[in-house]
């Protein structure tokens, strides 16, 4: 029974690593793909929501310098969950896992209550897969870590 849950420990360690390295790859993306054409359904499904015809291409450049900078922006986010990652894992510090948790809990309502209030639903289907991505394995690492460490003596 205890290797069960050793090896869900590393599986779900290993799915959020996956995550972050998904997350830093998206960002990239958004940074430095703004003018590839690539992001051109994406830009315009969110110009649909405040233009009633295609964007006038001042709108459309503007667009794209926000998405970069959102881009850039995600990118240290990324890192920040690596490394947060990489410290629950070694240290199987609780702390790490609850504040990715904190992080995602704290983004998502405001994301999709802003993505909402302007119906752009992709973003909202996007949160909602975020949050069923991550918060079970964050509240399982966390548990699962907290009650390791109560079990430890102290030195």
């Amino acid at each position: 029974m205890q290797g069960t849950p050793r090896k869900l420990r590393s599986w779900l360690v290993g799915w959020l690593y996956l995550i972050a390295l998904v997350h830093l790859l998206v960002s990239l993306t958004l940074t430095w793909a703004g003018h590839s054409g690539l992001l051109d359904h994406y830009l315009s499904t969110l110009e649909s929501a405040f233009w009633p015809g295609a964007a006038p291409p001042p709108a459309r450049e503007q667009q794209i310098w926000w998405i970069a900078l959102f881009g850039a922006t995600l990118q240290s986010y990324s890192i920040f969950m690596l490394a947060l990652v990489h410290l629950g894992n070694r240290l199987r510090a609780p702390m790490a896992w609850a504040g990715i948790g904190a992080g995602v809990l704290l983004w998502a309502p405001q994301d999709m209550l802003i993505s909402a209030r302007h119906e752009i639903w992709s973003h909202l289907g996007a949160d909602l897969v975020a949050l069923l991505v991550l918060l079970p394995p964050l509240l399982w690492l966390y548990w699962h870590d907290r009650a390791s460490n109560l079990q430890e003596p102290a030195p």
